[in-house]
């Protein structure tokens, strides 16, 4: 197994990888080498990867794990071939969170599985009490924005918050596991960083996309469509709250979430300016509602 070292896959692990690699197996027919984070290969290991990516020895299974695959050089990427992993259906994951948690109401087992996106990963997030807290905090916050009270900066704080618990827990996580490992100080380090630092990005990504979902939400519950509503769980709030004077501004409320998701996707943002940002433009969005907010 292959694991980045701090932000990048350097050419001294892929090194010592294919010396490895070409010692033919004593036991098993064949030896599986498992690249994550392939994505975060530097050009130096990309290049030195890409002889036995052509022809690797007839034991020898390859099998690079990227997030995307778009900064993978295309030597690589044409050296591969290519199995995309998709999103299960809310179906799956429903099925999945009533197995976990069988004395789950139906209308909260289904918001989990609407909310997690085809992620089962998110799923088990969701069941647990941290997060379900987290969430119900992080829609509060979303409600606040069309209330008479509003402060964007604290509205911020509230997520930044929220993906550091999350990074807190994750580097706990870690550290349990690494205990036993034999991995230099630095390498353990440099791993418990990575996990705290991914956790705390997905955590943040994954609040915008619940932020967006719930003001989406406002504008089918405003045109009477509950039966797509993703919060079925919050069906009473979103209909005293899905208002016709609030449809306008819930609409452009969610463009506005999903291209700050967009922008820090694909851009290094500093979270508390880009979040304070975003709070200050929903509030402007919902600005000819707020008389009316409940």
């Amino acid at each position: 197994m292959l694991e980045p070292l701090g932000d990048q896959i350097r050419i001294d692990a892929v090194r010592e990888m294919r010396r490895d690699l070409h010692m033919r197996p004593f036991e098993a027919q064949r030896r599986v080498y498992l690249v994550f984070g392939a994505h975060l290969l530097n050009d130096e290991a990309a290049d030195a990867l890409l002889k036995d990516l052509e022809e690797p020895p007839e034991y020898a299974v390859i099998a690079l794990v990227a997030d995307e695959v778009g900064p993978l050089p295309e030597t690589i990427r044409s050296r591969c071939q290519a199995v995309p992993f998709r999103r299960l259906s809310e179906r799956a994951v429903r099925e999945h969170v009533l197995a976990r948690a069988p004395e789950l109401p139906e209308r909260e087992a289904t918001a989990i599985a609407r909310v997690a996106s085809g992620r089962l990963d998110r799923a088990e997030r969701l069941l647990d009490p941290a997060s379900a807290k987290r969430r119900a905090t992080l829609l509060e916050t979303a409600r606040s924005v069309y209330a008479p009270e509003f402060d964007a900066a604290a509205a911020a704080r509230t997520l930044l918050e929220a993906s550091r618990e999350r990074a807190a827990e994750a580097k706990e996580l870690e550290e349990a596991a690494l205990e036993g490992l034999d991995l230099t100080a630095r390498e353990a380090e440099q791993r418990v960083k990575r996990a705290a630092r991914g956790a705390e990005r997905e955590e943040l990504l994954a609040s915008l996309e619940e932020l967006a979902s719930w003001y989406r939400d406002l504008v089918a519950a405003a045109a009477g469509a509950e039966r797509a509503l993703v919060h079925v769980d919050c069906a009473d709030e979103l209909r005293a709250d899905g208002t016709l004077e609030r449809l306008e501004g819930a609409e452009r409320a969610a463009e506005l979430v999903r291209e700050t998701w967009r922008r820090f996707e694909e851009f290094q943002l500093s979270p508390g300016l880009a979040l304070e940002a975003l709070f200050v433009q929903l509030r402007r969005a919902f600005a000819g509602s707020v008389s009316v907010a409940a």
